[in-house]
Formats: C-alpha cells, sequence, structure tokens
C-alpha cells in the first residue's frame, strides 16, 4: 500500500507544468520512500539478466518517460521499419522495486511481429544501448 501511495503522489508529481519539475523521477519517488537503494537496484539487475531484455522480468531502463519515448522511437523491426507503438499501460512493481510500464508493440509481418516492451524509466543515468531480439536500435 506504501508504494501505491509512493506512485500515486509521484503521478501527481510528474503532471506538475515542467517548470515546477527540478527532480527526476527517481529522485522523486526516493524522496518518497519508494524505491530501493542503489546497492540494492544493482543486485536485481544481475538477477535479471539472465532474462530476455525487454520483458517484465527484465524491463529495459531508461531515465524518466522522455527516456522510453526516445528508446521507442529508435526502435526497428526485422525490416528495419519502426514498430506501431500501442496505448502504454502500467505493469505494477517489477523486479528493480520500481513501477514498470508495458507497451504493445507491433511489426506487421517483420520480426518480431508482436511485441510487449516492458520499461522501467526510474533510471536517471542509464542509456540502454541494446534492443529486445528481433529488434534493432536505430542510432541517435
Amino acid at each position: 500500500m506504501r508504494k501505491v501511495s509512493a506512485f500515486l503522489a509521484a503521478l501527481a508529481i510528474l503532471a506538475a507544468p515542467a517548470a515546477a519539475q527540478t527532480s527526476t523521477p527517481r529522485q522523486m519517488m526516493r524522496a518518497l520512500g519508494a524505491v530501493p537503494s542503489d546497492r540494492e537496484v544493482q543486485r536485481a539487475v544481475e538477477r535479471a539478466a539472465g532474462q530476455p531484455l525487454g520483458s517484465r522480468l527484465n524491463p529495459v531502463r531508461v531515465s524518466a518517460p522522455s527516456g522510453e519515448h526516445e528508446y521507442i522511437a529508435r526502435l526497428r523491426c526485422g525490416d528495419g521499419t519502426a514498430p506501431g507503438v500501442g496505448q502504454r499501460s502500467n505493469a505494477g512493481e517489477g523486479p528493480f522495486g520500481t513501477i514498470i510500464d508495458v507497451y504493445p508493440l507491433d511489426c506487421g509481418e517483420a520480426t518480431p511481429r508482436r511485441f510487449e516492451l516492458a520499461m522501467d524509466m526510474y533510471h536517471d543515468d542509464h542509456v540502454e544501448t541494446r534492443a529486445p531480439e528481433g529488434f534493432t536500435l536505430a542510432p541517435k
């Protein structure tokens, strides 16, 4: 229940005008006592590394909603086209102790066809350089 309350408070902060935002999502959640320590996150990252990247067990780590959007914009299907992106949904707490988002991706007939991309936006300094299986990343 504490994490849900903290999550709702963070959503309210994220919804504030951009000028009023002076912290990253992780900093806001940390201020609310809703994220694990950096050491705990690192251990969780090591455990998750054995799972497919972009799965709910190993979500793509990015910084803020803009990091999610930037990463998805760089994803390419097996035929080099950008996937269609469906409505984001909240998938609850992920393996790193923070809330994850899931984006349905559609590559049509190209591999990997349809894919549910799980992302965790609470990793301030992380820039993911790998793509989930079946995808590639376009250069920045």
